[in-house]
């Protein structure tokens, strides 16, 4: 641990898995930063983080599909000379539908939110970790990176796939220099995912045991990165689920997600 009370970025800090990151983070003792796009939100959580914590809570409004955000963020920070031991990138959403059904600008932000703003900011604050011989990195990704891609969300999957392989090469390279990388596998969890995406009435069909609350998922994803995890799947049914996947045939796969797609995914 560092000598100092140690310092967390949050993305998406604003609801649902990033706003439990802060919460238990502070709980750990942590000062926060606070990233998201809701700036009443973040004022609102860093006033609870303060008053019910004693943390210092640091607001950096940003949209992250503006392709300069990671660098103006990490400029802020070097101003200000705030030193960043834990990075977690969970922010994220969803393009409901099918590939052709949305503008090119639409999957363009999306990539840039979901791929290219994490690895910047990994890439940006890594080397102080390095240097300081102490960093925790979590990739907020998804069981959706284990299982065949579906219809309809059609980037989503792949972008998840994408953050668990970065993860864990990531993980390899720093295992020696203090620095931890998880990507942080959750299935189904209650936020306001799918009530921004327009399919909580879809998913909502979906069991209740396929469901985790958010300050569980959180709960594995900090013990799992600490353990030095490269990568983590909350919940035992999730876990049953990817070792299902690894064992069936990609043939059957592919027609099970395709079944699963037409019953939960919005595809017009």
């Amino acid at each position: 641990m560092p000598a100092h009370r140690p310092l967390s970025l949050v993305t998406g800090a604003s609801a649902g898995i990033g706003a439990a990151f802060a919460r238990q983070l502070a709980a750990r003792g942590h000062d926060l930063i606070l990233v998201a796009r809701r700036t009443e939100r973040l004022h609102a959580l860093a006033a609870e983080l303060h008053e019910h914590r004693g943390v210092q809570a640091h607001v950096l409004p940003a949209d992250l599909a503006d392709p300069t955000a990671p660098r103006q963020l990490v400029d802020v920070l070097h101003e200000q000379k705030l030193q960043v031991d834990w990075l977690v990138n969970n922010a994220g959403y969803g393009v409901p539908g099918t590939f052709e059904a949305s503008d090119w600008p639409v999957h363009a932000d999306f990539l840039q939110v979901l791929l290219t703003a994490p690895t910047e900011l990994a890439w940006r604050l890594l080397p102080g970790m390095r240097g300081r011989g102490y960093g925790r990195i979590v990739n907020v990704a998804s069981l959706a990176g284990h299982v065949p891609g579906s219809a309809g969300h059609t980037l989503y999957a792949a972008s998840k796939a994408y953050l668990i392989k970065f993860s864990q090469s990531l993980a390899l390279e720093n295992r020696h220099r203090g620095v931890h990388v998880c990507a942080l596998c959750p299935g189904f969890t209650w936020s306001e995912f799918h009530d921004v995406t327009g399919t909580r009435a879809l998913v909502g069909k979906l069991p209740r045991f396929m469901w985790q609350d958010a300050q569980a998922v959180v709960r594995e994803g900090i013990e799992a990165v600490e353990r030095g995890e490269a990568v983590h799947v909350t919940g035992r049914v999730n876990r049953a689920i990817k070792a299902l996947t690894k064992l069936t045939p990609d043939r059957l796969a592919l027609w099970l997600s395709a079944r699963e797609s037409r019953r939960y995914r919005q595809l017009d």
